[in-house]
């Protein structure tokens, strides 16, 4: 990554706040902020997470940043390395090939039962999110910094509009972990080549084909969304290091 992208980082990528929603402790509080930073690249990887820097930076107090360290371990974004505390798990191509080749598994399987159940709201709501992420997009065709944070939004919003009618609890709860940990790889790594691919004309493909309820359809081109992702990717990126860049996916 060249110093002006890391200037450009620094400036895009602040601290996320630490928020106590109603229900929640502290220390989940702190690990949901970390989370968001960890997978946006505020925090990079293989970064040392020191205890005293964590309280400055997020206002939290050292136990209850220990216990949302912990959970983080647990989800392996952070590493934890016994008496020398925590750093940002490293980040690793063929790691991420592996996470992807989960991810479209659970995709899938979610996706199937999805456009088997899925009713009129479903249907709604697949059209409303077809029509942000055509517009962001688009924006994100002008973008001269990598992905922007309403292009994320507005692509998890769209994949999990489509499979949220899967009425599988723990379908949803593990694809939304493997999707946190492909969000962080894709807006880790410089992504060149997005020029070779129509992401608008993919995510109206697969829009249409499960509004057809055409499940076959529908699981192959996801499948192939992903895929693709993966082999640019690869294809792009020599080798994922320590300093993030910018990327989609």
């Amino acid at each position: 990554m060249t110093e002006n992208s890391a200037r450009q980082l620094d400036r895009d990528c602040s601290p996320t706040h630490v928020t106590l929603d109603a229900g929640n402790t502290l220390a989940q509080a702190a690990c949901k902020a970390l989370r968001v930073d960890i997978i946006r690249g505020v925090r990079r990887p293989g970064e040392r997470l020191r205890i005293e820097k964590l309280k400055t930076i997020y206002n939290v107090g050292p136990t209850p940043l220990r216990e949302a360290l912990q959970m983080l371990a647990a989800d392996q974004l952070v590493l934890a390395e016994g008496n020398r505390g925590f750093t940002v798990a490293p980040l690793d191509l063929n790691e991420f090939e592996d996470l992807n080749r989960a991810r479209i598994a659970v995709e899938t399987a979610a996706l199937r039962l999805s456009i088997t159940q899925g009713g009129t709201d479903w249907e709604a709501g697949i059209v409303a999110a077809s029509y942000v992420m055509k517009k962001e997009d688009a924006a994100l065709l002008q973008a001269q910094d990598g992905v922007i944070d309403a292009w994320e939004q507005a692509n998890s919003a769209f994949h999990t509009a489509i499979v949220s009618a899967c009425g599988s609890r723990w379908l949803l709860r593990v694809r939304g972990g493997l999707h946190d940990q492909c969000e962080r790889y894709r807006r880790a790594s410089v992504y060149r080549k997005l020029g070779e691919r129509d992401l608008n004309a993919e995510h109206q493909a697969i829009a249409d084909a499960a509004l057809a309820r055409n499940v076959d359809l529908a699981c192959e081109l996801t499948e192939r969304h992903f895929g693709l992702t993966a082999s640019l990717l690869s294809d792009a990126t020599s080798g994922l290091g320590t300093d993030p860049g910018a990327s989609t996916g």
